[in-house]
């Protein structure tokens, strides 16, 4: 798997010497960022109504039962069997419209508040998701995140293929948080870690501050064994005093080109076959 882009951050200039890792879904959401938006995809005829009800369902497991590796695979493998192929433009144009009504109530409202809170302390915050790329800048911006990695999803011909060029999961999320380190001259010992699920416990081990938030059962038993602070993060609350105009996020949604809200619903599925053919890891 090649390292991550650093080009994909258009916000690379910083004086911070430190920063807050957050992962996305189940940390600064309350649910999958790629599910959320199988609504908006049914009404616009991407997916029909078995596939809709499949995708309630996944969310419904997905919020009661945690993010595990293999259930979280088990799900978005079934996903990514809908969307290859889906065409890009399309799905720009659905993101670009419904973000805010899908995307924001369902933020955390500890989330936002933590997030301010590691900007007014001087501290660069940085969302590293397995959703696709172009999904998740949206969302950081429409949070006041400067920065961002997701996974990158290739296209041919204006549609998603089923490939990734780089998968933002599990140790590969370590890999990001280095290189951007090295990049941007932050202490790893100073920075802090947020996640809820024992697939990035890489990453916690990278930082000198991890946290774990509404974590699973194998990462909660991490947590109380080595002392990390846990959080409980209970109110998905609409943080819109903080999100700009729809007008706005829409443009910016455009602008960036959301080529990839498919990929955090295909990047599970498809992680055993890439790992496969993937050359050793770093």
């Amino acid at each position: 798997m090649p390292a991550p882009d650093a080009n994909t951050d258009a916000h690379l200039a910083t004086t911070a010497t430190s920063a807050a890792f957050f992962d996305l879904d189940k940390t600064i959401i309350a649910s999958s960022s790629a599910l959320a938006f199988s609504k908006p995809f049914l009404r616009q005829g991407l997916i029909n109504r078995r596939a809709a009800l499949k995708s309630a369902y996944a969310q419904l497991m997905f919020a009661l039962s945690g993010a595990d590796a293999d259930r979280t695979e088990r799900l978005r493998a079934e996903i990514s069997r809908m969307c290859t192929g889906w065409d890009v433009g399309q799905v720009k144009a659905i993101v670009s419209e419904t973000l805010h009504d899908v995307v924001a109530p369902l933020v955390y409202a500890e989330a936002a508040e933590l997030i301010e809170r590691h900007k007014t302390e001087g501290r660069d915050v940085i969302v590293l998701s397995a959703t696709g790329e172009e999904v998740v800048r949206p969302i950081a911006d429409m949070l006041g995140i400067t920065h961002s990695m997701g996974s990158r999803m290739r296209i041919v011909d204006g549609r998603y293929s089923g490939e990734l060029d780089f998968y933002c999961y599990g140790e590969y999320k370590a890999v990001a948080a280095r290189q951007i380190a090295a990049e941007r001259g932050y202490d790893l010992a100073e920075c802090h870690a947020y996640t809820d699920s024992s697939t990035d416990l890489p990453l916690l081990e990278v930082v000198g501050h991890p946290h774990v938030v509404n974590p699973d059962k194998a990462l909660r038993r991490v947590a109380q064994e080595r002392g990390w602070p846990v959080h409980t993060f209970a109110s998905p609350v609409s943080p819109r005093t903080r999100i700009p105009s729809p007008t706005t996020a829409t443009a910016v949604a455009v602008g960036l080109g959301v080529s990839a809200v498919a990929a955090g619903a295909t990047l599970f599925g498809l992680s055993r076959r890439k790992h496969r053919e993937s050359p050793s890891r770093d």
